[in-house]
């Protein structure tokens, strides 16, 4: 971001309720996990890392931030940051990862010494709808055209291996009256589970001086999601083979 700041635990951790991050510390300690029931379980980490998201989203939103991953072990948290400039993330001799671990600690109530934060570089940046929603703010913040933007992205997002993609930017794009324009191209599904599965979705939104623009980037990926399984093709894809000799 250009502009270095120090993080203070203490200021961000009066913005949480104490009653949801002591019952997740008590559900995150695998000493007594057997202990509680599945639903609320579930109900905590979801609360988790919906405001973990939020928090890491808010601050590496200039340092093309692109999700969080988190894994659980019998002996600590690991919180893996995705991200396509992993250098600004680690900030100057690691001091910013640093920082962002005794945030979280002290934030969640986390014991000493038991969680620890990662950051991963993004393998691909054109399959990656939230680097490339990001991408798309940036250039309308800096007063490109909209379909010029769009177009721009669409066509990196293509080149990069997708199989397809769509881009809707919604609100006051030149005149008073508020209107949506979609872009797409390449093949792209629409229902079922296989879209919780192949695509890869993301939301932005730009604060322009005539009002706020709505960005939503979709991405059909070629194989499966990595969050949910890894490398798998669509169940419905046919492949015919050579003939043998």
């Amino acid at each position: 971001s250009g502009v270095a700041r120090v993080l203070d635990p203490d200021l961000y951790c009066t913005r949480f309720r104490p009653s949801i991050l002591a019952h997740h510390r008590t559900i995150m300690t695998s000493q007594i996990k057997s202990q509680i029931s599945k639903k609320r379980k579930f109900v905590a980490d979801g609360v988790f890392y919906a405001e973990l998201n939020q928090f890491l989203n808010a601050e590496l939103e200039n340092d093309a931030y692109a999700g969080v991953e988190v894994r659980v072990t019998p002996t600590r948290t690991e919180i893996i940051i995705r991200a396509t400039h992993t250098r600004a993330v680690l900030g100057e001799k690691a001091q910013r990862i640093r920082e962002l671990t005794a945030v979280v600690q002290k934030r969640f109530r986390f014991p000493e010494g038991t969680v620890e934060l990662y950051a991963e570089r993004v393998a691909n940046r054109a399959l990656c709808a939230i680097a490339q929603a990001e991408s798309l703010r940036f250039k309308l913040t800096g007063g490109l055209a909209v379909r010029r933007a769009c177009y721009g992205v669409l066509r990196f997002i293509m080149e990069g291996g997708a199989k397809g993609c769509e881009i809707i930017v919604s609100g006051k794009l030149r005149a008073q009256r508020a209107k949506v324009m979609k872009f797409c191209d390449g093949y792209m599904i629409k229902t079922g589970q296989p879209v919780h599965m192949f695509t890869d979705r993301a939301v932005r939104h730009v604060l322009l001086r005539q009002g706020v623009l709505g960005i939503k980037v979709s991405i059909m990926l070629p194989h499966m999601h990595p969050r949910i399984g890894g490398p798998m093709i669509q169940p419905d894809t046919v492949q015919v083979h050579e003939p043998k000799e």
